[in-house]
């Protein structure tokens, strides 16, 4: 007695006019529920992802989809079993490659054995304000591993060190035959690699690569503030397998300066001046980081004015201009006077208008004012 084959898009769980997208989606759910791999020893497991395999290889190809769309199963050319093997679409384009292998423990193209890049190295550079401002030359010095000389990152011996792993033949990995998948896996003897150190290198122990101190010289540009990243390509650690070397990654930290403080690539600081340079104007000298500059001080000057000189601040880091210099001027009244200090003080006092009187009128007269 012959059983009937159930309906394609019944199996995915999806409507006749189901996009590339849907039948891509569902097939990925089925495959993900009921893989051998996580149903181990279910037949019942085992079958409907045959089913599921089948539809999505029939659905997936346009011109089949049509012959069955409009013949039903009768249109589609299968063996007797119902599930054709040539026809089994291709997890690794489904999951991706690195994403099915994760899952469901399959070595396949991921193996060890491909040249892998090498790890990112960090170092922490701290500057004094000034060079942070101006840029510079410096020389660093980093620990990192650089490939053994001698066995040229084998690990083993230059003569006869190093030999094919007896466990996977050179592949690197192991192919076991689960029902009617085939599932690789990475070879836990050589990791991947595909050969084992016989003979371990003398020079770095079988390590492949050796510790060293690296001197480097670094350009570090004009206006580099804290947490700026400098990025030096190729002097990170040695890949594997004859991979590029990983890059390294220079953090700079600035120091505070005694004067200024840095908002971007602006500047700011804070000038004293006396009460008579305050009231009746006066030049003064005023900090920049190219040295003193002469700086004119309007008459009336109230304490907390701020002053602008354009293009005194921090150049960018990218050469786009220069920052401004804001000059925040502070009007100090003196603590102690002498007797002659005081004398004129208070001859100012009596010609100079007064207006932080108190208003001696009552609180009917301010309202009335108020509405008026």
């Amino acid at each position: 007695m012959a059983v009937e084959k159930r309906d394609y898009y019944e199996v995915l769980g999806v409507s006749r006019t189901a996009t590339e997208q849907e039948l891509k989606s569902a097939y990925r759910q089925a495959a993900l529920k009921h893989h051998p791999d996580r149903n181990p020893g279910s037949r019942e497991a085992e079958e409907q992802f045959k089913q599921a395999a089948d539809a999505y290889s029939v659905l997936s190809d346009p011109q089949k989809r049509a012959a069955y769309d409009r013949y039903g199963h009768a249109g589609i050319s299968t063996p007797a079993g119902g599930f054709d093997a040539t026809g089994f679409p291709d997890l690794s384009e489904i999951f991706g490659e690195f994403f099915f292998g994760d899952m469901f423990g399959g070595g396949g193209r991921r193996g060890r054995n491909r040249a892998q890049r090498g790890e990112d190295l960090q170092y922490n550079l701290e500057l004094s304000f000034d060079d942070a401002v101006r840029g510079l030359a410096a020389e660093i010095q980093i620990p990192r591993r650089d490939v053994c000389g001698r066995c040229r990152g084998t690990g083993g011996e230059p003569e006869g060190g190093v030999t094919a792993c007896p466990t996977c033949r050179g592949r690197g990995e192991i192919v076991y035959q689960q029902g009617f998948l085939s599932v690789r896996r990475t070879c836990s003897r050589c990791g991947g690699a595909g050969q084992v150190v016989r003979k371990p290198c003398g020079s770095c122990g079988g390590e492949g690569s050796v510790a060293r101190q690296r001197k480097l010289k670094i350009d570090v540009p004009a206006g580099v503030d804290n947490g700026t990243r400098l990025r030096l390509a190729g002097e990170g650690q040695p890949g594997v397998n004859g991979g590029p070397h990983g890059d390294l990654y220079v953090f700079i930290k600035v120091q505070e300066h005694a004067i200024f403080e840095r908002r971007e690539n602006d500047l700011h600081c804070t000038i004293p001046v006396s009460m008579a340079q305050a009231a009746l104007g006066a030049e003064i000298q005023a900090p920049t980081l190219d040295g003193a500059e002469p700086l004119k001080i309007p008459g009336g000057t109230e304490s907390g004015t701020t002053l602008r000189l354009r293009h005194r601040g921090v150049p960018d880091v990218d050469g786009h201009g220069r920052g401004d210099l804001y000059i925040h001027l502070q009007v100090k009244t003196p603590a102690k006077l002498t007797r002659e200090q005081r004398k004129l003080f208070e001859q100012l006092a009596e010609v100079l208008p007064v207006d932080n009187q108190p208003d001696k009128r009552g609180l009917f007269e301010k309202v009335k004012d108020y509405f008026m």
